[in-house]
């Protein structure tokens, strides 16, 4: 089987949806399938075979971050063309209602086609409710949908009508288990925070409340913060407690995973815009005990309680409480690692890749090729995109400029802010994430990418 693989965000910015989407072909590709990705980026860094670059992206405010997407006449034609070239058995696209690559995919192709929604959305969203035309035209085509999360399918079902197979994040579980704890990390009292902290949703403002009141329990305590961003919120502290918090900045994907399995306690204190919780995964396969707020996505995956331990959403008193018994409680965090471990376990790529392979086959049952849908083809994009073919090139005259994307369109304001994503989130993730302009280590982020 020959598969494409459409990611909306930036490849060379880790989010949620970009590193699900990197993580996927890996593990597609070790089951013997054939996978070609386009995705924003810069072609001028090293990425992997399976990869093409469409263009740069452009920078667009979302979800309290920054989502980096492609959108507009010079990419919508590499994406026909990469369509085109591509004699794809299935084609997969994430994210088809955010404004970048996955929905033009979905304009420019028919057959076999298979969409990811990443995103939670709580409430009424602008850009779907506004945008229901273009919405339309982007998911006629698409023959199934697949979930990452109950929310993410909560939000199929009440904003775009339908369902979608529940198929969960994925997680290499292997590469965790392999984490080695660092001595600078490790210790008494250690707990660790994951992701952008001048990110409200973030929650870093709940643990650093709380950190008093850990301390004065647990004078070892320390508290390890790892993201990207700038915040003053650490001089809020009493002077006693200051000392306690180190930022590490951003880190990368190795180091994130030794970080994990060097502290004594992680903690995700996150106030919304989670589809999934990814990291709270990473935290258990790399043998952390969980705490984490009680968004209905970490319930989800911390199973109600049984796998990790749940305090009220922005509480910090509750926080406090609960990591300081954590702490003091050596036997308790050892279930919670073996309980986790397991959990953990169920989301392993190996796994979830299968899942995947099995609604390929029910799209691709026929046969059918992937193929260009000349019957919408230019004239879809001529009002809202403003591009008129070069007849002297057929369609893909654009591709003897730059690398760029110059003429890209999309208006921030579509973009809805209350949407989430792993990756991102998120443009978190997280994304899930997360697709910010900066590596943010809590991908799910979901994210969790951006967008849904």
């Amino acid at each position: 089987m020959r598969v494409g693989i459409v990611c909306p965000y930036d490849w060379n910015v880790p989010s949620g949806v970009a590193i699900h989407v990197h993580d996927l072909a890996e593990a597609l590709i070790r089951n013997g399938v054939e996978v070609e990705v386009l995705a924003p980026g810069d072609d001028q860094e090293e990425i992997a075979d399976f990869v093409t670059i469409a263009g740069r992206s452009i920078p667009v405010p979302y979800n309290g971050s920054v989502a980096r997407v492609l959108f507009g006449p010079r990419s919508a034609s590499r994406v026909r063309r990469w369509i085109r070239e591509g004699d794809f058995d299935v084609l997969h696209v994430h994210s088809p209602v955010t404004p970048s690559l996955g929905m033009m995919a979905c304009w420019s192709a028919i057959g076999p086609i298979v969409a990811t929604f990443h995103a939670a959305i709580d409430g009424r969203s602008r850009m779907m409710s506004g945008g229901a035309w273009i919405l339309q035209a982007t998911l006629e085509k698409v023959r199934a949908r697949i979930a990452v999360s109950e929310e993410a399918r909560r939000t199929v079902v009440e904003h775009l009508g339908g369902d979608a197979v529940l198929v969960p994040n994925g997680v290499d579980v292997a590469r965790f288990v392999a984490a080695t704890p660092r001595p600078e990390w490790s210790g008494p009292g250690t707990l660790a925070f994951l992701g952008r902290v001048d990110e409200s949703r973030k929650g870093l403002d709940v643990v650093l409340e709380a950190l008093p009141a850990i301390a004065a329990e647990h004078p070892s305590a320390r508290l390890f913060v790892a993201g990207p961003g700038e915040t003053d919120a650490l001089s809020e502290l009493p002077p006693d407690v200051q000392h306690r918090v180190e930022f590490l900045g951003r880190v990368s994907e190795h180091e994130k995973a030794d970080l994990l399995a060097s502290v004594d306690l992680y903690v995700a204190p996150h106030i919304g815009g989670e589809s999934f919780g990814i990291v709270l995964l990473e935290a258990m396969a790399a043998g952390s005990p969980v705490l984490a707020s009680d968004l209905p996505a970490f319930q989800d995956v911390l199973d109600r309680g049984r796998c990790g331990v749940l305090f009220a959403t922005g509480d910090s008193k509750a926080l406090a409480s609960e990591a300081s018994a954590l702490l003091s409680d050596p036997a308790r965090r050892a279930q919670l690692v073996a309980t986790g471990s397991e959990r953990a376990a169920q989301y392993d790529w190996s796994r979830v890749a299968r899942e995947v392979m099995a609604v390929y086959e029910t799209v691709a049952a026929q046969g059918e090729k992937v193929r260009e849908d000349d019957r919408q083809g230019p004239g879809m994009f001529a009002g809202r995109l403003r591009w008129r073919p070069d007849p002297s090139d057929g369609e893909d005259a654009e591709d003897t400029e730059g690398s760029g994307d110059t003429e890209n369109t999309v208006d921030s304001g579509a973009v809805d802010g209350r949407a989430a994503d792993s990756g991102g989130r998120d443009p978190d993730g997280e994304p899930d994430r997360d697709p910010d302009h900066d590596r943010d280590p809590d991908h799910d982020r979901d994210r969790e990418g951006g967008g849904a």
